[in-house]
Formats: C-alpha cells, structure tokens, sequence
C-alpha cells in the first residue's frame, strides 16, 4: 500500500471488498471489533463460496473491509485459512472472533442463528438450509494492515 492518496484510492479500489454480515448492526460490531483489534478471525460457510462461485481465501490475500455504508475503512490481510468440520470449531478461533463468546458452545449457537436467518438462507438461494456437526467451515484468521478511515 502507498501512502500516496491518489495511488491509495486506485489500490484500495483495485481490492475485492471484504463484507462482514449483512448490513446493520451486526455489521457495524464486528467492523468496530476489527478496528479495535479485538476480532482477528472469521467463520463462512463453504457453502458461501461455491454459491458465489468465489475461490476460499489463501494467507497473504488482502481485500478492503467495508462498513455498513459501503465505505472502506481498512485493508486486510488473511494470515491463516482452516477448513474443518463445524464440530472441530476450537476455543481458540470462537474467542478470537472478537465477538465476547465465553466458549464454542455459545459461539455456535450465534453462528447458528445467522447462518439460519432468513438473509442467510435467501444469500444462499436454500430457503430449507442448515447447519450440523459435518458443515464444512472456513476458519480465517486476518490483520489489519491499514486504517483507511479518513484516507480515501
């Protein structure tokens, strides 16, 4: 990344975005849980990919984390990708999620009421969608490598 403003747009622009949730508030936890350091992993769905026909993420990929509004506001860089069955979810990755789950337990059942809700299933094009103890996951660790905020 450049400290250029002009070159910074045109790289920042030249990123896949990185979109966590849907719109909202959920969204707007988890960006502030970023940018504060405290999330520094993520959990999707392989089921997320192939719907979007997207390739899983490989360490060293970076892509522009946008809020609510579309606005970028850091560049991230993955560091760590894991697939495991949605038994294997360890404490480790569901306390670095950032999002204040006192274990796996109840990490889970809030995944499990996203990745159930109504929006999931219409991203998914599955209105009878669920998940069990086999559902592949993807574990992605990240860092932020720049805070946009205020820069593009």
């Amino acid at each position: 990344m450049t400290s250029d403003p002009t070159s910074l747009a045109a790289d920042v622009a030249a990123l896949p975005r990185a979109e966590f949730a849907f719109p909202g508030p959920l969204r707007d936890r988890l960006v502030a849980a970023i940018l504060d350091g405290s999330k520094t992993a993520t959990t999707g769905l392989v089921a997320e990919y192939e719907q979007e026909g997207a390739p899983l993420p490989e360490a060293g990929n970076r892509s522009v984390l946008v809020d609510s509004e579309g606005r970028p506001v850091a560049v991230l860089e993955v560091t760590g990708v894991r697939v495991v069955p949605l038994a294997q979810v360890d404490p480790a990755h569901a306390v670095d999620e950032g999002e204040g789950y006192a274990g796996v337990a109840e990490w889970r059942a809030g995944h499990e009421r996203f990745w159930g809700s109504a929006e999931m299933r219409a991203a998914l094009d599955d209105p009878d969608f669920a998940v069990d103890d086999a559902t592949p996951v993807v574990l992605e660790r990240f860092r932020v490598v720049a805070d946009l905020r205020g820069a593009c």
